[in-house]
């Protein structure tokens, strides 16, 4: 029995992962972690990871960025491998998951869904055929409550794009300030905000006379929860470093 810790237990992406966990077998939530501590579940629910019970063999963290400050070390003292799904993280949030996958193994994907990270490789292919000759654009719609933007996920395809051009990218967040052309170089970056959008990213290469679109939408946040619980069962007994959906993806192949 893998016993999970979930961090961000009340929020939306919490009771998710808890509802698809209670489904399957071999895995279970044995504590949550959020300030808000009102429990749903046979878990309880504690405000500070110190308050946790000595048990728990990974955490899935669907909270927020300034929680991981005391979450990764929290972790790392008690070794239990982390898979950290929250997004709008900052250079100091990267620089404390390098630090503690030194000593456990820590799971990090801007985006869990297993088709996002299709679309990532798709255009990172056709960066490599269509560079130079193709415009490249990326545009994100999330719900009106999504507090980072653009997302992690289109900054995740932002920087796997520019990985495969021969020059450096320049990221455009924002157009109206600068009156010139397009720089061949640029990555345009444009985020929308409304309703209750999942999520959807779309990829937009625009060459002369046509036009080639990559793009996924997320229905549900169950496809989140999905990729969550598969990270959980594959890092638990993985030795200390960072991994990611790739890692993931080729093990299941």
């Amino acid at each position: 029995m893998i016993n999970v810790i979930l961090s961000g237990a009340n929020g939306k992406m919490g009771h998710t992962v808890a509802n698809m966990i209670k489904e399957k077998q071999g895995i279970e939530v044995c504590a949550g972690i959020d300030v808000h501590t009102e429990a749903y579940g046979d878990f309880p629910i504690v405000s500070v990871p110190r308050e946790l019970p000595p048990t728990g063999d990974v955490i899935i963290d669907f909270s927020n960025p300034a929680a991981l400050l005391t979450l990764l070390p929290f972790a790392a003292e008690r070794q239990i491998p982390a898979v950290i799904c929250t997004t709008g993280l900052g250079k100091e949030h990267h620089s404390l998951l390098e630090a503690v996958s030194k000593e456990i193994p820590v799971f990090f994907s801007a985006n869990m869904s297993l088709g996002m990270n299709l679309l990532i490789e798709l255009a990172k292919k056709a960066t490599a055929i269509l560079d130079g000759a193709f415009d490249i654009e990326i545009v994100e719609k999330h719900h009106n409550r999504k507090l980072d933007a653009p997302s992690g996920t289109a900054m995740a395809i932002a920087d796997a794009i520019a990985e495969q051009r021969e020059k450096p990218s320049e990221y455009i967040y924002d157009r109206h300030s600068v009156r010139r052309s397009r720089g061949k170089q640029e990555i345009g970056i444009h985020a929308v905000r409304g309703g209750t959008i999942v999520g959807e990213h779309e990829v937009i290469f625009a060459g002369n006379d046509e036009i080639i679109t990559i793009g996924h939408s997320a229905m549900s946040r169950d496809i989140f929860a999905v990729g969550a619980v598969r990270a959980a069962t594959f890092i638990v007994d993985k030795p200390a470093g960072i991994y990611n959906m790739r890692d993931l993806i080729e093990a299941q192949a």
